[in-house]
């Protein structure tokens, strides 16, 4: 029977591959964003949050004991490029970029809530405030894909310029 630590271990290396997934991601797309360069600073910007997630996650995991998972890391890595090389076929990649990584980032604001609970009841309450910490940056993230969005469609409606 797993234990709360057992579980928040788990959860933990999930979110490490997640973070490693949404900077492949972020790290392909934002190459091909010239012509939307308030997106790309905004990017530019959560590539840098996202790599200290991974690594206050990584942290959080040493701290328990543990590290990463080598597989889940390898296949989040490989989607992440996967996702980032589909959508630079696009036409509208800026617009369909937008809509999947606004999702993204809900996704992983659902998962660090689950990590803060699980931090919380493993009795880990200093994992329990990084990951709160990290939620608040993806709650960010995600507002801000919210509130411009739909600028960013009009712009690539107007100019018609994919990238």
């Amino acid at each position: 029977m797993n234990t709360a630590r057992d579980h928040l271990i788990d959860w933990l290396r999930d979110a490490y591959a997640m973070e490693i997934q949404a900077e492949k991601m972020m790290q392909n797309m934002h190459g091909r964003l010239r012509q939307y360069p308030a997106l790309a600073t905004r990017l530019e910007q959560h590539i840098a949050e996202t790599k200290s997630q991974a690594e206050q996650v990584k942290q959080c995991l040493h701290q328990l004991g543990a590290d990463t998972s080598a597989l889940k890391t390898g296949l989040a890595a490989l989607t992440g490029f996967a996702q980032a090389m589909s959508g630079a076929i696009a036409e509208d990649e800026v617009v369909k970029g937008g809509v999947f990584s606004h999702a993204f980032e809900q996704f992983e604001v659902a998962n660090y809530t689950v990590l803060v609970a699980a931090a919380t009841a493993a009795g880990e309450p200093g994992i329990a405030a990084t990951m709160d910490a990290i939620r608040r940056e993806e709650e960010a993230m995600a507002g801000w894909l919210r509130d411009n969005l739909e600028a960013i469609v009009q712009q690539y409606l107007l100019t018609g310029e994919k990238r």
